[in-house]
């Protein structure tokens, strides 16, 4: 998946989150990623807490002023 993430082939993630932090392991994304902005098309909660996300890309990163979302 780095290999793909390099080469900007990836236009969507998805994601499993547990709520447990290992301190250590191996980094999802390398150094070598491409910079890309993505957004979040859906995302469902386990009672457990485990948060399943799926994003699409949407072009290149945007900065600016951060919003929270109530």
């Amino acid at each position: 998946m780095r290999q793909l993430l390099a080469a900007g082939l990836v236009d969507e993630l998805r994601l499993l989150i547990y709520p447990v932090m290992l301190g250590r392991g191996k980094r999802l994304f390398g150094d070598d990623a491409l910079a890309c902005a993505f957004t979040l098309a859906h995302s469902t909660a386990t009672p457990g807490g485990m948060l399943m996300a799926r994003y699409l890309r949407d072009g290149e990163v945007r900065t600016g002023a951060f919003e929270e979302v109530a």
